[in-house]
């Protein structure tokens, strides 16, 4: 899944780059699993605005995906490998044995015709979804629960891809993404594989307007505002702002930790991803 580089018809096109969608076999969702999906702007029930630099977007449709995949022991055949503009994954169609047809995030490497299963008993294959313990240590995994039949939770986003270090009792010592090794029961399932769209951290869009198709308003930085508006704004000239970096009402930013220090479920991070 090679990156495209556009033709410098113009000045923003020149460094903009997109996937090249060759894994895509169909361009429209299977409609039964989708429901309309409302855009709030980033403003909660008051109408107040509380996720900043939201609205607008182009229009999308939700897609809905089966992150538990508890159908266990009954084959499914790979329809589709479809565009979800929900997610940087890719997902798949399949169809179960039964007739039944449901969404999945699609490994990278999956294709059309091939039969995947979830169980505790199934075979150690890409797209297969099965409990940790049954997974040999070293594999990489994605779309992992962290709590057994809850539905995967972590590992989701387009390439992105856990490991599974060891096993210990009950546990699973698996390393994530960002570098955290955390330990999670042996009998949450996980999904074997990489997850698809792995060129989707080296695209670049190029020109601001992209941005705004994907629902993302335009951004002042702090130190280009007024002191009113933002801790580190004001002065004569470019300046550095005086300050710490810091959001707008003070919450310092590089390196504050933000977790809760006495977090129940501290206990189960082994190695923090910052370290």
């Amino acid at each position: 899944m090679p990156l495209i580089k556009f033709k410098p018809t113009t000045p923003t096109r020149r460094f903009g780059s997109g996937p090249d969608f060759a894994e895509i076999t169909t361009d429209r969702p299977y409609k039964p699993l989708t429901e309309p999906k409302k855009r709030s702007g980033g403003r909660n029930a008051h109408g107040h605005i509380t996720s900043r630099h939201r609205g607008g977007g182009h229009k999308k449709r939700y897609r809905l995906v089966d992150f538990r995949r508890n159908r266990f022991g009954i084959p499914a055949t790979v329809l589709t490998v479809e565009y979800d503009p929900n997610r940087s994954a890719r997902i798949a169609l399949i169809q179960y044995q039964d007739g039944e047809k449901s969404y999945i995030l699609s490994p990278d490497g999956l294709k059309i015709g091939e039969v995947v299963t979830s169980g505790q008993d199934v075979e150690v294959k890409l797209g297969n979804h099965l409990p940790l313990k049954r997974i040999p240590e070293g594999s990489m995994i994605h779309n992992v629960e962290l709590q057994p039949g809850l539905g995967g939770k972590l590992a989701r986003s387009g390439g992105v891809a856990a490991q599974i270090l060891s096993k210990e009792n009950e546990y699973a010592h698996v390393k994530l993404p960002s570098g955290e090794v955390r330990m999670i029961r042996l009998e949450s399932y996980a999904t074997i594989g990489q997850c698809s769209n792995p060129d989707h951290e080296n695209i670049a869009l190029g020109k601001a307007g992209r941005s705004r198709w994907l629902g993302i308003r335009p951004m002042s930085r702090g130190v280009v505002r007024n002191p009113v508006d933002h801790p580190m704004g004001g002065g004569e000239g470019k300046s550095k702002g005086g300050n710490h970096p810091q959001s707008p009402w003070g919450q310092k930013s590089k390196g504050l930790k933000t977790r809760a220090r006495h977090k129940t479920t501290n206990k189960y991070i082994v190695k923090d991803r910052r370290k």
